[in-house]
């Protein structure tokens, strides 16, 4: 691809939200480690999140190079602000029920596994449509990011029946969780100008376009699972905006306090 056929400051907004999306949810996943419902799981949340973390990498080192200077990957998790991350909404909330507040002391393991689902069950099929781009590097990164996003689907899908379709109480409580996420996967079709500009340049997907495969696959795992498909109406988050819950900025208090504690160190 002729990379001076693509606005680069739209190529590089589109690889940093695909970006925040794997670095905050890769965050998410981790704190389980060593608290996880039995250790076999423990360590398929931590390798999951490492797979994220690996995919963030991927492109941030790609937006680094485009943008060159002295940036590098670490300029792009490190050091920036909540504002200026483009992740969807939906990843940065805690592992709990709760609404409002920090909730740390409160995670969900079938609020974590719903997410992950939900998730998921985009990044399928966004990855694999992300194989045709007109950028190379983003191309190749697709590939590769495919492969783990189908794992990282069946892992869910597997936990949302086996919650699901289980007890009275663990029935209930993955109804609560899809319910209470649910609303904000109206994130997901809601295209932002960044996201258009890169479609027309043949680099991005039309998201919108994904809507019925994702739907295919959340109808046919909740009826596997013997749940309802809850309401997604509410208020539409606006995360790819930089407009994000309160929760984003503890997590990168958590994320950046090394980095930031000790700048220029190395590693």
């Amino acid at each position: 691809m002729d990379t001076l056929a693509v606005d680069t400051s739209v190529l590089t907004e589109y690889l940093l939200h695909l970006g925040d999306n794997a670095l905050v949810l890769a965050q998410r996943n981790c704190q389980w480690c060593g608290v996880g419902p039995v250790l076999e799981e423990d360590l398929a949340l931590a390798n999951q999140s490492l797979d994220l973390i690996g995919q963030a990498r991927l492109l941030y080192q790609e937006v680094a190079r485009l943008q060159g200077g002295d940036a590098t990957e670490d300029t792009y998790a490190y050091w920036r602000d909540a504002h200026q991350f483009r992740n969807y909404v939906l990843l940065e909330l805690p592992a709990s029920l709760a609404r409002v507040g920090y909730a740390q002391g409160d995670m969900d393991w079938g609020v974590t596994l719903a997410r992950n689902f939900l998730y998921s069950a985009l990044m399928v099929p966004l990855w694999d449509a992300l194989q045709g781009s007109r950028h190379e590097p983003l191309a190749a990164i697709a590939a590769k990011s495919l492969k783990e996003a189908r794992y990282h689907l069946r892992h869910a899908s597997e936990w949302v029946v086996r919650l699901g379709d289980g007890t009275d109480e663990s029935h209930a409580r993955m109804q609560a969780a899809l319910g209470h996420l649910m609303p904000y996967t109206q994130e997901f079709w809601t295209s932002s100008d960044v996201e258009r500009a890169a479609v027309q340049a043949g680099v991005g997907v039309d998201v919108a376009a994904l809507r019925a495969p994702w739907q295919a696959t959340v109808e046919a795992t909740l009826a596997e699972a013997t749940l309802r498909v809850p309401s997604d109406q509410g208020h539409v988050p606006q995360g790819k905006l930089g407009v994000h819950s309160e929760h984003l900025s503890y997590l990168l208090g958590e994320l950046q306090v090394v980095a930031r504690a000790h700048p220029g160190a190395q590693w």
